[in-house]
């Protein structure tokens, strides 16, 4: 947690700065992003909320996704990161969307995606999408692995 912290003080410092505003979308990272996100000092200047949507019930109750968008596609994929990215994005009107979808593990999820297996999107003035594939079933060293890349994808939009 002590890596994650650090990367979302440097992320939070430059938000700060640019008077940014970040809203969070996580599923199987649990709430780690918001966590790293939080714990900075004066946080409250650039994080709006978020929440972990592990879920299709939490999808509806959280985000309110028709599911018309959701025709051709499904959780665990980079299609699916970027819409929740740019979903809560919009619902926050925050400058930036960051959402990850995955399989933490110790084993995979029903679409067939092993464990460390997830993706991660940012949305805002530019968007960036990406999968990882962490090759271990280890849950929390994935859940970390997960947050990490998501802030780094942040850090990479934001800058």
């Amino acid at each position: 947690m002590q890596a994650l912290m650090a990367q979302a003080e440097r992320i939070g410092e430059q938000l700060k700065a640019r008077k940014e505003r970040v809203a969070v979308a996580e599923s199987s990272s649990g709430g780690l992003i918001s966590a790293a996100l939080l714990s900075v000092p004066g946080a409250s200047a650039y994080y709006l909320g978020g929440g972990v949507v592990y879920t299709p019930k939490a999808r509806v109750m959280l985000m309110d996704i028709p599911r018309e968008a959701l025709e051709g596609m499904r959780s665990a994929s980079e299609p699916y990161a970027l819409l929740l990215a740019r979903t809560v994005r919009e619902r926050f009107g925050a400058t930036w969307g960051v959402s990850e979808t995955g399989a933490a593990g110790p084993t995979g999820n029903g679409y067939g995606d092993a464990a460390g297996h997830t993706c991660v999107a940012v949305s805002g003035p530019v968007e960036f999408v990406t999968t990882i594939e962490t090759g271990s079933d280890d849950r929390v060293a994935n859940m970390e692995a997960f947050a990490a890349a998501a802030l780094e994808l942040l850090a990479k939009a934001s800058a």
